[in-house]
């Protein structure tokens, strides 16, 4: 295996990845996806000026002298209802019943609100007076016609989609979130509520890693834990080809005798492609169904990385210990399904943070320690969880952040400020 360091590992990644292509989906099919098309407004909104509330519509001047002792009484000549299709107008003097929502007559430049009057019919009684333009929305006081309510690269969520909706749009361009399937692999492994037998352990990392999968914003897909056979182990990736964005197996990858995964793409030709490094081209020049390249990553915990792509689909090979899954996923994998969907890669949110104990990292290796935050004072702290092994998910499921040491960071001691990374919480 090489050497390479994160920031080199992941370049190659982003380099490599697909950019999904758009497709259009009826609103409620795009939430989540990301837009990718500019939305102009047809028309203003409101599209007529309307009332704010329920009450009456009058002229301001008819009602500037009203009060609790001295009420202005106005006849009303009729109602007007959200929706009402009729062109309506009124006059000085006179006053007219409107609901919320409902266009303003002709003539009226107020609503007076019905609990400013007594809720009369015929007449009402006003005991407050009211400035021009009271309780009016303008027309285009929200959205201006031909303004652009949404531009390409938002992600839809509840209120996108209200505006798209709002704005006449009933399906949209987009780029639809990943799929996302995820494996494990070994024989050792046994569904959660299984007996075990000596030797077997609970399968954990593909209920982590296909939450993380959601969390990122993609769609995860549980695939059941598959033993070390590599022609099962090829059999079930060539089967999920067909219905994945992209694909994560975890465990089979480092220097073991049984290290299925590695086997598995070096055995059936997977590896005999151009990798990442070898340029933008890399991906479409290569042989056979595609290339997987194996590295070891200058990091801790996660040093032993796969990717590839297999028939243009970017497989993620992962560590088989939970922790180190886990970060390799949230360092590399969340950034590149960002990336299929036009986003920018980032990386999990940042802040700065002050260290509350002494902590060493090995040189040369850019360590992420489990910890956790807290505010106080304005500023962040953040602890070291007192367990650090890549095996150990108790930590890693009590943590909310990652610190991040530098390849040149080997003593750091309490006090020093640190950058770290926040969880998806």
């Amino acid at each position: 295996m090489s050497m390479r360091t994160v920031d080199e590992h992941l370049a190659g990644i982003l380099r490599a990845v697909p950019l999904l292509p758009p497709l259009e989906l009826a609103l409620l099919e795009a939430e989540g996806a990301v837009l990718a098309e500019p939305v102009e407004a047809p028309v203003p909104l409101p599209p007529f000026d309307n009332s704010a509330m329920d009450g009456y519509a009058v002229v301001a001047a008819d009602v500037a002298a009203a009060g609790e002792t001295e009420p202005v009484v106005l006849p009303v000549i009729g109602d007007i209802a959200a929706g009402d299709p009729a062109v309506s107008a009124i006059r000085p003097g006179l006053a007219a019943r409107i609901m919320t929502g409902a266009p303003m007559p002709a003539g009226a430049d107020a609503v007076i609100p019905v609990e400013w009057t007594d809720g009369g019919t015929a007449s009402v009684r006003i005991t407050r007076p009211a400035p021009p333009g009271h309780y009016i929305r303008r027309a285009g006081e929200d959205v201006l016609a031909g303004q652009v309510v949404a531009e390409p690269g938002l992600r839809l969520r509840a209120a996108q989609l209200g505006m798209l909706a709002a704005v006449g749009r009933a399906r949209v361009m987009v780029r639809p979130r990943p799929r996302v399937v995820v494996l494990s692999t070994g024989t050792e492994l046994r569904e959660p509520g299984a007996p075990l037998a000596p030797g077997q352990i609970w399968e954990s990392n593909s209920f982590m890693l296909t939450a993380a999968v959601i969390e990122a914003g993609a769609v995860g897909y549980r695939q059941a834990t598959v033993g070390d056979e590599p022609e099962k182990v090829w059999e079930t990736v060539q089967d999920q080809l067909g219905r994945a964005d992209a694909i994560i197996t975890s465990g089979g990858v480092s220097m073991g005798a049984r290290d299925v995964v590695k086997e598995v793409f070096s055995a059936f030709g997977a590896a005999g492609g151009r990798g990442p490094d070898a340029g933008a081209g890399g991906a479409a020049g290569a042989a056979g169904p595609g290339w997987v390249e194996f590295s070891k990553v200058a990091m801790r915990p996660g040093k032993p990385q796969g990717f590839g792509l297999l028939h243009g689909t970017p497989i993620f090979t992962l560590p088989g210990n939970p922790v180190s899954a886990y970060v390799s996923f949230q360092v590399f994998v969340r950034p590149a399904l960002r990336a299929m969907q036009g986003l920018p890669p980032d990386p999990l949110p940042t802040v700065g943070a002050v260290l509350t104990e002494d902590l060493k990292s090995p040189a040369g290796l850019r360590h992420f320690v489990r910890g956790r935050l807290s505010s106080g004072r304005g500023f962040f702290s953040v602890t070291p969880a007192e367990r650090q092994g890549s095996h150990q998910l108790g930590s890693l499921s009590s943590a909310d952040a990652l610190i991040v040491l530098r390849e040149d960071d080997e003593a750091i001691p309490a006090g020093s400020h640190v950058d770290v990374l926040r969880l998806p919480s």
